[in-house]
């Protein structure tokens, strides 16, 4: 991948193909909105442009969006998704998830970030063979901070690191979480970075719906039967019940919301409307929305079909993305302006 890219550079500037004559192609752009493990579909998608011609000159990513944007500005698709899709269980998962019960966040973090660097190693966004960026927040004051320097899985961890859940990454003299708390989408920065046709994918679209207010709500009649508490050794001894078993629980459902699935469902909502405040005011040129709302924030084991989701949603806006590829192609110098219909 990283020859493929190396190689349309060589073309011309913007990977046009320079000859007499020749139509400059515009500059792309790749927005990847955040979504944890249904960014996987991400990888569909990016999969899909490329088998259709359709290379980012420019790829910005929040999150989970970041880390497919950089895997493939780094030549590293092929790793990502051959490690995606061999997390067949959650037990595959959890030796992934190194938890802390005293620090700023309930998962450090070391792992995941070891699991990059294996594949991406030193690399930095300034080396990489197009414009890549990855959008963190910045803890205390609230800043949106675009990471176009430095190494790219420390960009990648900034970005990802869902507060509460993963511990603040230290960059500079800035502690960065998760950048979906203010850009879930990006687009904004992908066209500050260059791009003139925006190519977003929004992974939260099929959620929520769009959600209303319920304005007389009480609480149910009492049931007949109480429901059966947990047992008094439970409550006794709590120290002798595996960690394992209390992540999957915090992580992977349970009859009751825990401490986890209540801030990821918060930040759920939190993203949701911020993601359609920021695309109402700066919407993409083109916007791909895989359905994969039913997917849950852990279901990183379901890989396969949150990619082929994303192949899907890409395929469907195909002809879409390559109307508004040709319509806003810029001239060839001295050629006359196009005629609007």
């Amino acid at each position: 991948m990283l020859d493929i890219l190396k190689g349309r550079r060589a073309n011309g500037s913007n990977g046009e193909k320079v000859g007499l004559g020749s139509i400059r192609r515009p500059v792309i752009g790749l927005a990847l909105g955040g979504g944890a493990a249904r960014g996987f579909a991400h990888i569909g998608i990016v999969r899909t442009l490329l088998a259709n011609g359709i290379a980012p000159d420019v790829v910005v990513g929040t999150s989970i969006g970041a880390v497919v944007g950089g895997a493939y500005a780094a030549g590293q698709l092929d790793t990502l998704e051959d490690w995606g899709r061999s997390l067949q269980g959650v037990r595959n998962i959890l030796g992934y998830l190194d938890i802390r019960l005293n620090g700023s966040g309930l998962i450090g973090g070391e792992k995941l970030a070891t699991r990059l660097q294996e594949s991406i190693g030193q690399t930095l966004i300034e080396d990489l063979p197009v414009k890549f960026a990855a959008v963190a927040t910045e803890v205390r004051t609230g800043h949106e901070i675009w990471l176009t320097r430095g190494r790219v899985v420390d960009a990648m961890r900034a970005s990802y690191a869902l507060p509460g859940i993963f511990s603040p990454v230290l960059i500079g003299d800035r502690w960065l979480v998760d950048g979906a708390l203010v850009n879930p989408v990006p687009v904004s920065a992908a066209r500050a970075l260059g791009a003139e046709i925006v190519i977003a994918a929004n992974l939260s679209s099929d959620i929520f719906t769009y959600s209303t207010t319920v304005y007389s709500h009480g609480a149910a009649p009492e049931p007949a039967v109480a429901v059966a508490e947990e047992t008094t050794a439970k409550r006794r001894f709590p120290r002798f019940f595996s960690a394992e078993k209390t992540v999957k629980r915090e992580f992977f459902g349970g009859s009751r919301p825990g401490l986890s699935s209540v801030m990821v469902d918060a930040f759920n909502i939190m993203q949701d409307r911020i993601t359609r405040a920021r695309l109402a005011g700066d919407p993409p040129d083109m916007l791909i929305t895989p359905r994969v709302g039913q997917f849950g924030w852990f279901d990183f084991h379901r890989a396969d079909d949150l990619i082929a989701l994303g192949t899907r949603a890409a395929e469907r806006a195909l002809d879409s993305i390559q109307e508004a590829i040709h319509v806003l192609a810029p001239p060839p110098e001295g050629a006359a302006p196009k005629a609007t219909e």
